[in-house]
């Protein structure tokens, strides 16, 4: 796999964006260039969860500014992450590709789960070596994450709906600073908090980490003010919390080491992390310089030295699923097969034709029947890490596809803007089953394939069908469920 000497990361938080551009030299990342905007994402969300017009053009005259810096850098060594508001906005497909189109970038869209992996992983390459096992809480715009790990390996990893943002909006909308209004926002988060407290409480980690802007900024409040000696402290949120009652108004709040773009989301961020402490029986807590784009960089970085986590994955996931290697393996060389005969394809693609060959049949795990879509649902739903959204969603196509009646699907509906690459990926996994589909070595001679626009031809040896008629039946088949989508195929 190629390498590259500069790689770039633009995390699209709920509060702000950031793009982060590095130096690559071995394993190690130096930073050249960042740029941060406070864009709150998830302070555009209404009642409906929609991203709202004005929080949107914002978003997309930020992502304009930071497409200027990526120019002139290859897009592979360019990974751009959306997370906790574009997970529950109703209209962040549409949004993504205005969005898409101002950075000149993909945007990939993470779980919760898989945010706080990366983010894990950012925090853990910035800390010394310690044998301890490390509680690290980032508190973003939209969500908290929560992980327990030990050395890079994150062990317990969790996501709470909610953030400096959305929690500002809930309880201090009115910018009121008032006891009543902050125990209100710290018994939810303690109540939010409650349900992961067994597993993240203070028996299960030696060291606590915060990361991300709310945690900088209680370090930077409470030791300006001498109300915390090192890092953010139970008794330093106490007194920070009775400057809050004493003042009363948020526009009022003029307290050492908070910056300006950080007041209006301040009481929101405080209210969560007072909730952790007292429900994680926190004392004390370290604060990293880095997060979730550091984090991004790092697994960039991985899968150009063949540590990438998705591989990981999916190996795992074949084991878990007790995947038939045998037929993987035919499924894999028909595939290859087909690939080479079309003239190949991009390595990206490539890479995800052989995951979705790899677990086509994970599903077969929950029942043989229908058991494609028990693999689409798995592979869309699971938790599954180094993966986005949006590739978790390709690899389920893949695996929904790969039978059946295509004009089921949505993904194949006239104004439903599938691509070129992904039909044609979908064609070659489907023509390989249907290949395989003996569970027996096919003994495929070298095809022929035309593809183009809406057109597929695959073209056998003479008597090579003849010799196989069960799969000269399903081709026939396969001919009338393409033709149901527009699609010409022809075979002989």
């Amino acid at each position: 796999m190629k390498t590259y000497d500069t790689l770039a990361a633009v995390d699209m938080g709920s509060n702000s964006f950031r793009l982060e551009v590095v130096r690559v030299a071995g394993d190690q990342l130096y930073p050249l260039d960042a740029l941060k905007e406070t864009v709150r994402l998830a302070g555009g969300l209404g009642d409906d969860k929609r991203l709202d017009e004005a929080t949107q053009e914002g978003a997309l005259a930020c992502l304009q500014r930071f497409g200027e810096r990526l120019r002139g850098l290859s897009p592979e060594a360019v990974r751009c992450v959306g997370t906790s508001a574009l997970r529950v906005a109703k209209n962040a497909n549409a949004f993504l590709r205005k969005a898409e189109a101002a950075l000149g970038h993909p945007i990939e869209i993470v779980a919760g789960r898989e945010e706080a992996r990366l983010i894990y992983l950012g925090v853990a390459h910035a800390l010394p070596a310690s044998p301890d096992r490390r509680l690290v809480v980032d508190i973003g715009g939209g969500s908290t994450e929560l992980i327990i790990g030990h050395g890079l390996k994150p062990h317990e990893r969790e996501s709470l709906h909610m953030g400096c943002v959305n929690f500002t909006q809930r309880f201090f909308s009115r910018g009121v600073l008032d006891k009543a209004a902050l125990k209100a926002a710290e018994v939810a988060a303690r109540a939010e908090v409650e349900h992961i407290a067994r597993e993240f409480s203070n028996r299960n980690w030696q060291q606590a980490i915060g990361s991300s802007g709310t945690a900088r900024a209680l370090r930077e409040i409470l030791e300006q003010n001498g109300w915390s000696e090192r890092g953010i402290t139970a008794d330093g949120l106490a007194k920070l919390r009775a400057q809050f009652v004493k003042v009363g108004q948020i526009d009022a709040l003029e307290l050492a080491g908070l910056a300006r773009d950080r007041r209006p989301v301040i009481a929101g961020g405080f209210a969560i992390m007072a909730g952790v402490f007292a429900e994680l029986g926190i004392e004390q807590m370290d604060v990293a310089e880095t997060a979730m784009r550091e984090g991004i960089l790092y697994d960039l970085l991985g899968r150009f030295h063949e540590q990438d986590m998705r591989e990981e994955t999916v190996a795992e996931f074949m084991r878990r699923y007790h995947v038939d290697n045998q037929q993987v393996a035919r499924i894999g060389q028909a595939v290859l097969k087909l690939l080479a005969a079309v003239g190949g394809a991009s390595e990206n693609d490539e890479r995800f034709l052989d995951w979705a060959a790899r677990l086509h049949e994970i599903g077969l795990s929950v029942s043989h029947s229908g058991y494609h879509r028990h693999s689409g649902y798995i592979l869309e739903n699971a938790d599954m890490p180094g993966f986005s959204r949006t590739e978790q969603a390709r690899l389920a196509l893949l695996a929904r596809a790969q039978r059946g009646s295509l004009s089921k699907l949505p993904e194949f509906a006239e104004d439903a803007g599938l691509t070129d690459n992904d039909r044609l990926l979908v064609w070659l996994l489907r023509q390989a089953v249907i290949i395989c589909r003996s569970r027996a070595e096919p003994h495929l001679p070298n095809p022929k394939v035309e593809a183009g626009g809406k057109r597929f031809r695959l073209a056998l040896p003479e008597g090579w069908l003849e010799n196989h008629p069960m799969t000269q039946r399903a081709l026939e088949q396969e001919a009338a469920h393409w033709h149901a989508v527009g699609i010409k195929y022809l075979f002989s």
